[in-house]
């Protein structure tokens, strides 16, 4: 859709024609109608049946030209060779959006997949909103609109929910109703032919009925325009989702399911981080993370007070904290003061505040309310144990209390099960999360301090390198023009020169007399490297030797790698060998490159050379194009950051040259869309400068 499309007729439609509606229970037709009737709608609903007569008290429509001109909704429950035509006459009644509930589509093959494409561009062009097919339908609960043929309709509510499965609507519904979570918005996209994510996302973002929006997703087609809604939505209202697919049979499962084709699973989780969404692994934490955010105000700081009735869970819950990006919270004197004027003498006055098993409520609520005046406590657990002596519906009432009193976020950990059930029920009835253990509940707390923070960091920018683009695009041209989709080192350095980018001194040798002026030039020791179009990878030729110290050991080494290179690979084109500048003895190697992702463009990649990034898989992510910020925190975000800092008195590396190679990466990721990946490995890196021995590019001639 476009970006102007207002969904407002979609989701609060004044007339709803239900075309292949049904007097026979259990047919779709059927219950799609009754559950508009349940819902409680107040506007013109119109079922469509060719025997004409009454279906649940309604008048039914015989012919589709019989309905009114301007049809604000359409649900098609018809089968699968009979949509393409309705959607034709509703097209031609200027109908404003159509759910398709019927399946049989792309998910199913290549017919189905071209009769998918002709309905999607039916609707383009008629400006017809379409959601499906293959779905579940929509729900809109403040409105009374129930257009779906779910078995339940759930309570209105300020959640935002969208799903491709439709299955997994179906059992989130029914889970929801019993656990008392309410929706503004409930929609299973199906095989997304028109309306998709980023629709959702621009539309939820508007909605006043929506504070938190949900959704799972198994691929996105328009990466860009996912990531654009998703980010403005996110400077908004927080965005939690679940992204499956994310191991090999996960993928394989998803691309026979909706017919989706999984993307990368690094792709998406960098895009979700760059877009500001909260990513989550299961639909338990979704729905808490859900309540925590629909229910409490943001933490102003990362300080955490727990108060508990027992030593253990509290511990256990400081514990999940320090492994956070929380604190406990240290308490001011007079705070702990307060404390033990009223507490037994055994009890704990520190952050956890243990007030001992046998608190009351009393006890319980002068306890949060003297912990909750602290300025430096931010947000505040409550655990208790159902020992033998405490009143827990009282005690659940005082953390009502003081959670209404000191505007705080307030979390509670009841922990047990039938006694504690009652004391749940009324903290979540008055908006206060309530969790069996410690540790989903820190987690909440943690997820909400973070996102935060996401929406108060400023915007980066995006540099604008200095460069010269036509040697590249010469050497991409010529490349192509000769089929060679490699562009190897000793012609990719080009790509260097245009960026301004720094290499080891280099020439190339085409013979071993050659080899030996350009070393007498450059400076002993020097390196050798084979120099062939089609030998991307030297070591797989054995075509590198370093530290080379004299003449004859450069003529030496000049014949034995030419002579293993033309033996190893008869078919490759050998232009001779690199004569290049060693680099100093206390350079650290870093490798940056980046892969073109299939729905978001380049992802950059940063890492640790050799083990680290080959065996330990020790690297960082971002999505071009990269800011300054986003430069500095990928050399930052790597697990082997302090070897770059420097241990033991070494000096770091200088990181203002290392984000400048990074950020020309990403300038030529952007500026070359042929390029489907490229690598700087390795690049060497000291206290003074950073310099590109190698480089090597991937082309396309599909990308320009």
């Amino acid at each position: 859709m476009n970006e102007n499309d207002n969904l407002r007729h979609f989701f609060e439609p004044h007339s709803v024609a239900v075309v292949g509606a049904s007097a026979t229970e259990g047919k779709i037709g059927h219950s799609v109608l009754s559950n508009m009737l349940a819902a409680g709608y107040k506007g013109r609903l119109i079922p469509v049946n060719p025997k004409g007569g009454q279906i649940l008290g309604l008048d039914v429509v015989q012919d589709m030209e019989a309905l009114p001109s301007r049809l604000d909704l359409a649900v098609i429950c018809l089968p699968r060779d009979m949509v393409l035509p309705a959607l034709e006459q509703l097209a031609a009644r200027k109908c404003a959006s159509v759910i398709v509930i019927t399946a049989g589509f792309k998910e199913v093959g290549r017919e189905g997949y071209r009769l998918e494409e002709k309905m999607a561009e039916l609707c383009r062009e008629s400006n017809m909103a379409l959601l499906g097919p293959n779905c579940l339908g929509m729900i809109n609960a403040p409105a009374g609109v129930n257009a779906s043929f779910a078995a339940n309709m759930p309570a209105p509510g300020n959640i935002a929910f969208f799903s491709q499965s439709g299955a997994l609507c179906v059992a989130i519904l029914d889970w929801a109703t019993g656990a008392g979570i309410g929706f503004s918005k409930f929609v299973s996209l199906g095989n997304k032919a028109v309306l998709d994510e980023a629709d959702m996302l621009r539309h939820l973002n508007r909605d006043e009925q929506t504070r938190v929006i949900l959704g799972y997703v198994e691929n996105v087609e328009n990466g860009e325009e996912f990531m654009r809604q998703a980010r403005i939505a996110s400077r908004n209202k927080p965005v939690i989702m679940i992204k499956s697919g994310i191991t090999a049979a996960g993928a394989k499962a998803a691309s026979s399911h909706t017919g989706a084709i999984a993307g990368s699973d690094q792709a998406y989780d960098t895009a979700f981080r760059k877009s500001g969404i909260i990513r989550v692994g299961d639909v338990e934490t979704l729905f808490n993370l859900a309540r925590a955010f629909a229910e409490q105000p943001l933490p102003k700081g990362p300080g955490v007070a727990v108060v508990t009735n027992s030593g253990g869970p509290g511990i256990i819950a400081a514990d999940v904290v320090e492994r956070s990006s929380l604190g406990m919270a240290s308490f001011q004197p007079h705070t702990v003061q307060r404390l033990q004027e009223f507490l037994p003498s055994y009890a704990a006055f520190y952050n956890p505040v243990d007030i001992i098993a046998d608190a009351d409520a009393d006890r319980y609520r002068r306890a949060l309310e003297v912990v909750a005046e602290d300025p430096m406590v931010h947000s505040l657990v409550v655990v208790l144990t159902p020992t033998g002596a405490v009143d827990i519906e009282k005690i659940a009432e005082a953390v009502i209390h003081v959670s209404a009193r000191y505007g705080k976020p307030v979390f509670a950990v009841f922990m047990g099960s039938r006694r504690v059930a009652r004391a749940r029920d009324l903290l979540r009835a008055a908006g206060i999360p309530c969790y069996g253990f410690p540790e989903p509940a820190v987690h909440s707390v943690e997820a909400m301090y973070e996102y935060g923070l996401w929406q108060r960091r400023p915007e980066s920018t995006v540099p604008v390198l200095p460069k010269d683009t036509a040697p590249v695009r010469r050497l991409i041209d010529e490349s192509l023009q000769r089929g060679e989709n490699e562009v190897v080192e000793f012609r990719a350095r080009e790509v260097l020169e245009a960026y301004g980018l720094p290499t080891p001194q280099t020439r190339l040798a085409r013979s071993s007399d050659e080899a030996v002026a350009a070393a007498d030039a450059i400076g002993y020791p020097v390196a050798l490297k084979i120099a062939s179009p089609q030998i991307s990878h030297k070591t797989d030729v054995d075509g590198v030797r370093v530290h080379l110290k004299t003449a004859d050991h450069v003529a030496a080494a000049f014949q034995d790698i030419t002579a293993r290179a033309q033996r190893m690979r008869p078919d490759a084109y050998l232009a001779g060998c690199l004569v290049q500048a060693m680099a100093p003895a206390d350079c650290r190697e870093v490798i940056v490159g980046f892969h073109r992702d299939e729905q978001f463009g380049p992802l950059l990649m940063f890492g640790l050379g050799g083990i680290y990034v080959e065996i330990l898989k020790d690297i960082a992510f971002r999505l071009v194009p990269l800011t300054t910020g986003d430069a500095h925190d990928i050399v930052r975000e790597i697990k082997s950051y302090m070897l770059l800092k420097g241990l033991q008195g070494e000096r770091p590396v200088n990181f203002e040259a290392l984000e400048g190679i990074i950020l020309a990466m990403s300038q030529l990721a952007a500026d070359f869309p042929e390029i489907l990946e490229a690598e700087f490995n390795p690049v060497l890196v000291n206290s003074s400068q950073a310099i590109i021995a190698d480089v090597r590019l991937t082309l396309s001639s599909g990308g320009r």
